[in-house]
């Protein structure tokens, strides 16, 4: 008579779902305290998935890690905001979470077990399109933060947002400040006008335009002309 191959530890029970289409993993994780069965499901579009995938449920319950479904991203960012930004300023607060909103907005909904290092490459991706090189370094840096802080009670085995690089964004406008020789270059050729010397320096040394302060070096009685006309 012949009998049932027994199952490896961690295999658990893979059937097809004919309905669906799909395969489907089950696996007993132990009892909860009022004595109940902890079973967990899977699914999957192959066998092999739904093996690897029950296989990495029975090391998340051995490394004794507090996985769900329903423990998502944006759970994950909400969490860290709550209890690891706690006694910081409001406003710091703020800013870090307007950094993540854009990213979960994108991939807030996946179950943090299930992210991975693709889904995040490609989040930023996305928004490097539109953000510099700096809001990207700035978001990617608390992006590793908030889930650090989940790795840390257990919800996930691993951080994959530090795996990934976070990418250049858009490049921004070319900065028209004068460089040092080309203030030293104005103001000697300033210097050969009477008054004009301080009303260069002013402009210089506060960064107002020429136009915002007129009289504010020379007077009434002293020179309207624009530094742009020179």
């Amino acid at each position: 008579m012949a009998t049932a191959a027994r199952r490896g530890h961690g295999e658990g029970s893979v059937y097809r779902d004919a309905a669906n289409g799909t395969w489907v993993g089950a696996i007993s994780l132990g009892w909860t305290p009022d004595g109940k069965r902890i079973r967990r499901k899977v699914t999957g579009r192959t066998k092999t998935e739904v093996r690897d995938k029950l296989k990495r449920l029975q090391a998340e319950a051995d490394a004794g890690l507090k996985t769900s479904a329903f423990y998502t991203l944006s759970k994950a960012v909400d969490d860290w905001a709550a209890e690891a930004l706690d006694g910081l300023a409001a406003k710091t607060v703020r800013s870090h979470v307007d950094l993540l909103r854009p990213v979960t907005m994108l991939i807030g909904n996946i179950p943090l077990r299930d992210l991975t290092a693709q889904d995040v490459r490609r989040a930023l991706a996305k928004l490097a399109e539109r953000r510099s090189t700096r809001t990207m370094a700035s978001t990617h840096n608390v992006l590793v933060r908030a889930i650090r802080h989940a790795e840390a009670n257990d919800h996930v085995g691993r951080n994959v947002a530090s795996l990934v690089k976070p990418p250049r964004g858009k490049t921004g406008r070319p900065s028209r400040a004068m460089t040092a020789a080309e203030a030293a270059a104005l103001l000697a050729a300033a210097s050969d006008h009477r008054g004009l010397g301080a009303y260069v320096i002013l402009s210089l040394t506060t960064g107002i335009r020429t136009e915002e302060a007129p009289g504010a070096a020379l007077g009434s009685r002293g020179p309207r002309t624009p530094l742009n006309n020179l």
